[in-house]
């Protein structure tokens, strides 16, 4: 296990994305933590904004007990705010919220209103600061995910075929089109580090078909590459049959069912990974605790199914699987965008 102690390289690996976040001297800045946050990132933030200049404070929440019949991972939906005035209040007037809480804000019903103020916020993903220093952001990220974006904006269809014979359809239209560069310097957005990822919500009714995971492919949920077979079978966005013989079919099936709620079942998002920085096979170094793996969810080349929370279709559920896959075809409106797991590159 690596140790978790403040070194000079991931302070300055926050410090350099803070300043692509744009902020400079005399800035207020709120570092949003939990009793979970993984303490030396609260720091290491702390340190990065002194170098800047920036004046700062901790809003230090207590961890929420557990409401779900399960263990909840990698949702972006914290709910360690609950509804709290006060906070909301605090974080809406600041300069940045750098989020530092378990699951984020991504998803989270306050952040609306804490953006509504006008700040903007950076969720440092729950990981090692190793893996952040390794996946820093870049200008050329920016770029390249708003080519992607701007490609996904106004597109009708997405179709998806893979390995084993992955064959989805995906209408856009209607669609929440969102992507992440691992910073944001733009007062009432949000963003993410790691990042490199372009995203599309689609409406409701705008999924099917089949979706085959592979051995290596992933389930960040459990933090898990597959070593047997499972096949999705997708009607009208909601998973109706999960195949496969093997455990992690097995484990999948049994994580669905325990919710008792059919949202689980439903697409979150859709998208592909942009950054050529992240790594695939980076979660074999790592121990799970140590990893939260937003790193594979931004891998060069993957196609990324997600299923859960939609607020674009009107569905809402903790139950959440981001399943990354790799070797897919992505074409929208006909235009290959990632070909058998690489990306298309287009002057």
């Amino acid at each position: 296990m690596l140790i978790e102690r403040i070194e000079p390289q991931w302070v300055e690996a926050f410090r350099e994305t803070f300043e692509l976040c744009g902020l400079r001297r005399g800035d207020v800045v709120a570092l949003l933590s939990e009793t979970q946050s993984r303490r030396v990132n609260v720091e290491l933030a702390r340190l990065a904004l002194a170098a800047l200049g920036c004046r700062s404070f901790e809003l230090a929440l207590q961890t929420p007990r557990l409401s779900a019949p399960v263990p909840v991972r990698s949702t972006g939906a914290s709910n360690a705010i609950d509804g709290l005035e006060p906070v909301i209040g605090a974080l809406a007037a600041t300069t940045m919220v750098i989020d530092l809480t378990v699951e984020g804000l991504m998803h989270a019903p306050e952040l609306p209103r804490i953006l509504a103020g006008g700040t903007r916020v950076l969720y440092v993903s729950n990981e090692h600061p190793e893996v952040l220093e390794r996946c820093r952001a870049n200008r050329d990220d920016e770029a390249r995910v708003r080519d992607a974006m701007r490609r996904l904006k106004g597109a009708k269809q997405m179709q998806v075929h893979g390995p084993g014979g992955t064959s989805l359809r995906v209408r856009l239209e209607g669609a929440r089109v969102g992507g992440v560069w691992g910073y944001t310097a733009r007062p009432g957005t949000m963003a993410h580090w790691p990042g490199g990822i372009c995203l599309a919500f689609p409406a409701a009714g705008s999924v099917d078909g089949r979706l085959v995971l592979n051995a290596g492919d992933v389930n960040l949920t459990f933090k898990r590459y597959l070593e047997s077979p499972v096949v999705l079978d997708i009607r009208n966005d909601y998973v109706e049959h999960v195949g496969g013989s093997g455990v992690d079919a097995d484990l999948m099936r049994s994580y669905l069912s325990a919710w008792g709620d059919r949202e689980a079942y439903a697409v979150s998002h859709v998208g592909w990974g942009l950054n050529p920085g992240a790594r695939w096979d980076a979660m074999a170094f790592y121990d799970k605790r140590d990893f939260n793996g937003t790193e594979l969810r931004a891998f060069a080349g993957n196609f990324l199914y997600s299923t859960g929370a939609n607020e674009v279709a009107g569905r809402y559920t903790l139950g959440h699987f981001d399943l990354p896959l790799r070797g897919c075809t992505v074409e929208i409106d006909g235009q290959v965008v990632v070909d058998a797991g690489q990306l298309v590159t287009y002057t």
